[in-house]
């Protein structure tokens, strides 16, 4: 790394103020600065990047087209330094810090109210999670593991397996008394609701259960599964879903299942970690934890979402 282009951070956050204010005298009393230290840390700023980056109209300095550019990336960069240090704020108390990155649905309504269990097991750890749908780059996000729906293939990851997933068709109360669905082929008609990442999971569906695939198309899409549920408790219609996301609704009785006829989808759940930090400590007793959660009673119900 060559320190000549490191920026300085008190020139970014001049920089990122002056543009907000487009006034230099303001961002200076914003700082606590004088507005010649302010125009000082914009000369820097200009004379390390080679840009103009504000131009003077009237009694206003408004940003230049290649500060309007580069401005996007400062407040990016001021934020993830912002982050940087809560997090480093919050694990000083403790010994041991994680970063979690799960998806969304499966982290709201599966993992959270698991977690105090692990933490009560893990009280030195100071715990980060995150919501992501898709492999990322562990080096630059910098989580310490995943939870993933999908295939056992990630970049400088180990993929670990940890279960399998049905799903079953299920309805609000009043949506299945109206329906009044005896078998499949009684829902060749009905209103479906679609998971947008798993366009053919009704079509595959139907099939497996004798109906035409053609009928498993039509309907309402939602890109979450959270979103799915909602519209199934909204009485949008019917959707398939794994019964690990809907445990406290079929408890109670808000959701029904239509047909005990469930369908195991293509793809398993699995923790992965960094090649490079296969011995981490906090993540390895996260990993065996929920490895002992899936166990527990998990496997095959319904245990991973990938969105």
């Amino acid at each position: 790394m060559r320190r000549s282009l490191v920026p300085d951070i008190a020139n970014l956050h001049a920089f990122d103020c002056a543009a907000r204010h487009g006034n230099f005298t303001r961002a200076a009393e914003e700082l606590n600065l004088t507005q010649s230290a302010v125009s000082r840390q914009i000369r820097d700023l200009e004379q390390q990047t080679g840009l103009q980056l504000f131009e003077r109209v009237r009694q206003r300095v408004v940003l230049s087209e290649a500060g309007k550019r580069l401005l996007p990336d400062v407040r990016r960069l001021l934020a993830q330094s912002e982050d940087l240090m809560i997090r480093a704020t919050a694990a000083a108390a403790k010994d041991e810090a994680l970063n979690i990155a799960t998806l969304p649905t499966f982290g709201t309504r599966w993992l959270m109210p698991r977690l105090p269990d692990f933490l009560a097991t893990r009280p030195s750890v100071a715990l980060t999670v995150a919501s992501r749908s898709e492999p990322f780059d562990f080096d630059e996000e910098g989580f310490d593991i995943a939870i993933h729906y999908g295939q056992p293939t990630w970049a400088k990851a180990i993929s670990t397996y940890l279960c399998s997933e049905l799903v079953v068709p299920v309805a609000s109360a009043a949506t299945v008394e109206a329906l009044g669905a005896q078998s499949p082929a009684d829902l060749a008609g009905a209103p479906l609701i679609h998971l947008t990442t798993r366009p053919r999971l009704w079509s595959q569906w139907l099939e497996a259960n004798g109906v035409p695939a053609d009928n498993g198309y039509r309907g309402n899409r939602f890109d979450q599964f959270s979103m799915v549920i909602g519209a199934a408790l909204s009485g949008i219609g019917v959707a398939l879903v794994p019964v690990y996301l809907i445990e406290e609704e079929l408890r109670s009785g808000e959701l029904k299942t239509l047909f005990d006829l469930p369908m195991a989808t293509e793809y398993n759940y699995y923790i992965v970690l960094p090649e490079n930090r296969q011995s981490a400590g906090a993540a390895l007793a996260f990993k065996s934890w929920i490895a002992g959660q899936i166990s527990g009673g998990v496997e095959k119900v319904g245990a991973s979402e990938g969105e």
